[in-house]
Order: structure tokens, then C-alpha cells, then sequence
């Protein structure tokens, strides 16, 4: 006689076991990317979020170090992180933080893309009545550069010396901490102003001017004009934002604030399977509106903006399908036969 509840067991344990199969199975890909809040996190989580709607699972794992994060993609230890344009020469050099890594231009050989954007611009900022309203007035003052470990501290350093002379540990004081240190510094007064990377309208940097007022320092016109500066804005991953100081509730300087402007790009391995970073790029692409929803910034991720600031050469993944969509590839981004 047909048992109609064993039935119903054996083909629930069936289901059961077909699930725990499938989840043994699927691959989940490690990515890594800077901290909540900050663009570059905002752009990967989106890339992430349109990778999975084609079974391409990325786990994000964020507040990174992307100095670090380069050189775990380039050795293949995580699979999909975002990247510095003007990392990869250090890399590949040898260089500065990665002098004592002996693998680090072998990694950076190593090292594809996928996507590129703009993401912000550094946003020099102190509150009102630090006594600091001009790059001047920073003599004798602290300020919060960056990260310890990261790139942008030494941009913010340069930036500044550029502008006035002035030598981090000789005529201020530069303070390295994390993002998230720096912010509640600048808030609490234990620091006189902080060079931040960040969208232009930031939620982060509007967070002081709901509470009081802030200065943004813009980069005087003298020394826009300087062969350093030019150099500075020529450099991989940089160039020159312009925005309006209203952009900013609370903010003092009026008119248009001109700043260092900064790109990155989404990358991966050489060695992950062409067809996963076929699918998660056509994914991000198919549902770009969605994409551009999810912050203003990324409004301006277009095809025409698809390969700013990218200087490692594109995944094949990604390579075909920018060549089945149309998408005018530069020559230096495929890879030499």
C-alpha cells in the first residue's frame, strides 16, 4: 500500500540533501574593500550585489586596508577587492610600503580589472573656530592625514607641502589613524583639521555641519598652476574635482571649492575563471540603473566613464564582454598576445 507520509519524508530528506549538496558546493569568492561609508565600499558593495544576481557570491569583508588588499588579490588569496590606481607602479617597483615584500611585483603582475570610477575628492576640513582658514593657519596645528598603512596620507602630506612648504613632524604635526578615529577626532577637538577622501556631498563630512559650521580649504589658483600640482593631478588615479561649497550644509567657504580628485577601480585575480568575471560584469552592467540608485556619486559610472584611472590590464572576463557590449576598450587594457 502507497504510504503517503513516507512519501513525504523520503522527499523532503531528498530536498534536504540536494540544498546541503548545492551549499557544499557553490563557491563563495573573498573580496575586500575600505570601510563603511566610504565610496569605494559603496562602489564594491554594489558590484558585489550585481555579481550575485548571476551566482557569483562575492563576501565582503570591509574596513580594509587597500594597501593590503592589493597585494592578497595579486597573490590570489582573495579573488575580487578594490583597488589604488596609484598602487599598482609601487607595487610593481618594489616601492615604499611594499620595499620589504619580495613577491610584491609579482603580485602586481598579477593584479586584472574589471571597472573603474571616480570616487571623490580629499576634502580638507576644520571646524569653526579652530583658527584655521586658509593653508596657512596649519603651521604649528595637527592634522589627520590618514591611515597608517594607506596611500592617502602621503597624497594628503604632499598635498599640503605643495601648497604652503610645509613638512609633516617639522611644521605640523600629522596624525595617522583610522578613518573612523579621525572623524571622531576632528569632532572631539583633539585634532585641528582632517584631509578626508571622499564623495563630493559626503554624509560623513555633512555630519559636522549639522551641529555647527565647517571649513572645506579649496587649492588656491597660485598653486593649481604649479608644476608639482600638475603633477600631482596628472598621477595615476588623480585629477581635479570642482564643487559648490552650498554642496555642504554649514560650510564656510563660499563659491566653488577646487580639490584633488581621486579614481579607483574594482579588480580581481588573473587566475579567476573567465566565465565568473564574465557574468558578474555583464550582471553589473545589465542593472547599471540599479547601480546608480544606490548613491549620487555613482550616477556618473557610465559607459563612457567605465575604464577612469584603470592601469592594470582588464580580466579576460571582463574583456569580453565590454567587446560583445560595444564598449570602446583603450588598447593598453588588453592584455599583449
Amino acid at each position: 500500500m502507497f504510504n503517503h507520509a513516507r512519501s513525504l519524508r523520503a522527499t523532503a530528506a531528498a530536498v534536504v540533501l540536494a540544498t546541503l549538496a548545492t551549499s557544499a558546493t557553490a563557491q563563495i569568492y573573498r573580496g575586500e574593500t575600505a570601510g563603511v561609508g566610504d565610496p569605494v565600499y559603496t562602489m564594491f558593495v554594489a558590484f558585489a550585489n550585481q555579481a550575485r544576481t548571476a551566482d557569483v557570491e562575492i563576501q565582503v569583508n570591509a574596513g580594509q586596508t587597500l594597501t593590503q588588499s592589493m597585494l592578497r588579490g595579486g597573490r590570489g588569496e582573495i579573488e575580487f577587492f578594490s583597488t589604488v590606481p596609484s598602487l599598482v607602479n609601487l607595487m610593481s617597483n618594489q616601492a615604499r610600503m611594499y620595499a620589504p615584500i619580495e613577491d610584491a611585483p609579482a603580485a602586481a603582475s598579477n593584479l586584472r580589472s574589471i571597472v573603474g570610477f571616480q570616487a571623490g575628492a580629499y576634502h580638507p576640513v576644520t571646524l569653526a573656530g579652530s583658527g584655521i582658514e586658509s593653508w596657512e593657519d596649519i603651521a604649528g596645528r595637527t592634522v589627520f592625514t590618514g591611515p597608517p598603512a594607506g596611500s592617502a596620507s602621503a597624497t594628503s602630506e604632499a598635498l599640503i607641502r605643495i601648497i604652503t612648504g610645509y613638512e609633516p613632524g617639522e611644521d605640523y604635526t600629522a596624525v595617522r589613524l583610522s578613518w573612523g578615529e579621525g572623524y571622531a577626532a576632528l569632532a572631539d577637538g583633539r585634532i585641528d583639521m582632517m584631509v578626508r577622501p571622499a564623495e563630493i556631498g559626503s554624509a560623513n563630512v555633512e555630519q559636522f555641519g549639522l551641529s555647527g559650521e565647517f571649513r572645506i580649504l579649496s587649492i588656491p589658483e597660485d598653486a593649481q598652476n604649479s608644476e608639482a600640482m600638475q603633477a600631482l593631478f596628472g598621477g595615476a588615479g588623480r585629477g581635479v574635482a570642482m564643487f559648490d561649497g552650498a554642496t555642504y550644509q554649514g560650510q564656510l567657504t563660499q563659491g566653488e571649492i577646487t580639490a584633488l580628485a581621486f579614481s579607483q577601480f574594482v579588480g580581481t585575480n588573473a587566475s579567476v575563471d573567465e566565465d565568473v568575471v564574465y557574468r558578474a560584469t555583464r550582471a553589473f552592467w545589465e542593472n547599471i540603473a540599479d547601480v546608480q540608485a544606490t548613491a549620487f556619486f555613482l550616477q556618473a559610472v557610465t559607459p563612457d566613464t567605465a575604464f577612469t584611472s584603470v592601469n592594470v590590464p582588464l580580466h579576460p572576463g571582463a574583456l569580453r564582454y565590454y567587446d560583445e557590449a560595444g564598449f570602446a576598450v583603450p588598447d593598453a587594457l588588453r592584455l599583449a598576445n
